[in-house]
């Protein structure tokens, strides 16, 4: 497989749906929005996007499965899947807050082959594939250089519906605060993953997550030079429910200081 053209062609569909996603966004009504769990919205938007990308991306790859957040394909997982977030911020796109993004990525088991986010709302394109680099518009990325947590900018997303780890993460926000230059929560966790990715940020870390959430991101990540675990250090960081992700120099540091709160 030469997943340099497969990436090619994942790209152009994702710019075709961003395009759409953005022309919805202009006479987007607050009407079309409903419940599908506590604090989890969805709309039309989201559901006519990810049919738009599970269409296309049958077309590139017949043989794949699929795993999509809106469960629109009724074709099961299978050895190749494409991880799909049609739209990652939902709830920013309903406010109409300009960090949303498209997290397209095709996996072989839990190998990640490879991951396309898009980021509408500043028209960034941000892609990768096994073994070619991370890049943006054409440029290649690569993590941030930082070595000292002090000097560092943080991301993180804020937990909505599971909370049995409220003080522990509070207590972890309690000390990033204090340690680093700050925290930041953009409400994508693609759009995160892809900030680390080209050393907007030096870190991220998240629990509750799923796999359409990380999945291009973390590909993202370590081809850009960076590095991706689970809370406990481990490579559970897809399909589990916890996820560390920095530009390599400061993974043990952040893991520690994480694990020591968390306790998992």
């Amino acid at each position: 497989m030469n997943l340099q053209e497969k990436t090619g062609e994942v790209n152009a569909l994702v710019t075709r749906v961003a395009a759409y996603i953005s022309e919805q966004r202009k006479s987007f009504s607050t009407e079309a929005v409903s419940d599908k769990g506590i604090n989890q919205l969805v709309s039309y938007v989201d559901v006519e996007a990810e049919k738009m990308l599970v269409a296309g991306l049958g077309d590139i790859m017949p043989e794949a499965g699929f795993i999509t957040e809106e469960n629109t394909s009724d074709k099961g997982k299978a050895q190749y899947n494409w991880i799909i977030d049609p739209l990652d911020g939902t709830t920013n796109f309903i406010h109409n807050l300009p960090v949303y993004s498209i997290s397209v990525a095709l996996a072989k088991d839990e190998e990640l082959l490879i991951g396309s986010v898009y980021e509408i709302g500043r028209d960034e394109l941000f892609s990768a594939w096994q073994g070619g680099g991370a890049w943006l518009k054409g440029e290649r990325i690569s993590v941030s250089p930082e070595g000292a947590l002090s000097k560092s900018l943080m991301a993180t997303g804020f937990p909505y519906y599971d909370y049995v780890h409220m003080d522990a993460y509070l207590d972890t926000l309690r000390h990033l605060m204090k340690s680093t230059h700050g925290l930041r929560r953009m409400g994508s966790a693609a759009v995160d993953l892809a900030y680390v990715a080209c050393g907007r940020f030096e870190g991220f870390f998240e629990y509750g997550l799923h796999a359409w959430d990380v999945a291009a991101g973390c590909l993202l990540i370590k081809e850009a030079g960076g590095q991706v675990s689970d809370f406990k250090g481990g490579n559970d960081f897809l399909f589990g429910d916890s996820i560390i992700a920095s530009n390599s120099k400061l993974h043990k540091e952040l893991r520690e200081i994480i694990d020591l709160r968390f306790r998992v």
